[in-house]
């Protein structure tokens, strides 16, 4: 019986994109904020070498940014990817899934978080372990709301964030 030979699916290479001049970037940055939807579709087709992702504007402009200042000062380092994904490995274990959901969805330490009720501006500061208004710590978004409300509010909502930590 004649022996059968197994071929390995064979992959398509990444397109080679040319390098982009330096003295291009700040031109082709400022282009990609009024540039037609359509047209951002054809940058992306042309230096990534694949179809855009159906995605929002918002974020088709920032990959394409981050890729244009990538093809003319470079990317990444393979070490620096490397170490990257070490991290990444102890963080969460290797699994993929946990890597793309952000562990805390709260704002940053530092962070000021501004809303303006019944025409007064209100400042909330985001501290480690709690949230700083007028100088006095609060455990919540939803008691800072609650002081400046005078009625019961989801802190998350009352400053404008998505959701929730966690949700």
């Amino acid at each position: 019986m004649p022996s059968i030979a197994t071929q390995k699916p064979t992959q398509t290479p990444a397109p080679i994109v040319a390098a982009i001049p330096p003295t291009d970037v700040l031109g082709r940055l400022a282009a990609l904020q009024s540039a037609p939807i359509a047209h951002l579709k054809k940058q992306w087709r042309a230096l990534f070498g694949k179809e855009p992702p159906p995605f929002n504007r918002l974020y088709l402009q920032s990959r394409l940014a981050y890729r244009i200042q990538e093809l003319a000062y470079g990317g990444l380092k393979p070490e620096t990817r490397a170490r990257l994904e070490a991290l990444g490995e102890q963080l969460d274990g290797g699994n993929v899934v946990l890597r793309r959901i952000r562990a805390d969805s709260r704002p940053l330490p530092g962070t000021r978080l501004i809303r303006e009720y019944d025409g007064v501006q209100h400042v909330v500061t985001v501290r480690t372990d709690d949230f700083d208004y007028e100088g006095r710590p609060y455990r919540s978004l939803s008691a800072i709301a609650r002081h400046i409300t005078g009625t019961r509010w989801n802190g998350w909502t009352f400053f404008g964030l998505k959701g929730r930590p966690g949700a």
